[in-house]
């Protein structure tokens, strides 16, 4: 096989692929010591003195995983999404989104854990504490330590519920630029053992 046989475009296209995915693969491992340090910060977060609960907008990196008191003047409203006890037991967990002062809606509470989606918890406000959570919409939340209103205690949050799977992605990167590689390097053999026996 001389490189004067090589169609040019296809192994250009090939390398480039197989280049994209070797990289893509080296990100994930760098993405994999990030994650570690910050995994290791939340669990030492754990362990630091309790904070008032921010209620204002954070810049920087978040509070995540402190323990907090903070105060809700007054409920605002209430959901719930898919939670668990502190056993672990499937339910509901409810969420009430709290006035914390005249600006209104302040932070999130996640009041505790129900097996029913719809229960009433008869929690108003007031004082609570607990530990920080990440929360999707709010960016915070604050999980508390006791049910609130009749509901049962949800399941603290906890980094080692976040997973850290970049090494496995990066090896899946390796092997599809591994494949890619054996598979067009077979088809250009056989191609060029096509065109030789012309």
């Amino acid at each position: 096989m001389t490189l004067r046989r090589l169609p040019l475009i296809p192994t250009l296209l090939v390398l480039a692929a197989v280049a994209t995915m070797i990289g893509l693969g080296i990100w994930q491992i760098a993405r994999s010591g990030e994650k570690q340090a910050m995994l290791a910060r939340y669990a030492a977060a754990q362990g630091l003195p309790e904070i008032a609960f921010p209620t204002i907008p954070l810049t920087g990196e978040l509070p995540l995983y402190r323990r907090a008191t903070g105060q809700c003047s007054r409920v605002v409203s209430w959901n719930a999404l898919a939670g668990a006890d502190r056993g672990g037991e499937p339910g509901y967990s409810h969420f009430a989104s709290c006035a914390s002062g005249a600006e209104g809606p302040g932070m999130v509470v996640d009041a505790g854990w129900s097996k029913d989606p719809n229960a009433k918890s008869s929690w108003t406000g007031g004082t609570v504490s607990g530990m920080i959570s990440p929360d999707r919409k709010a960016r915070l939340r604050l999980v508390s330590g006791d049910g609130l209103g009749g509901l049962v205690a949800s399941a603290p949050p906890s980094p080692e519920s976040i997973p850290n799977n970049h090494l496995f992605y990066a090896a899946q990167w390796f092997f599809f630029a591994a494949a890619a590689a054996v598979i067009y390097v077979l088809a250009l053999r056989k191609r060029l053992k096509a065109e030789g026996g012309k």
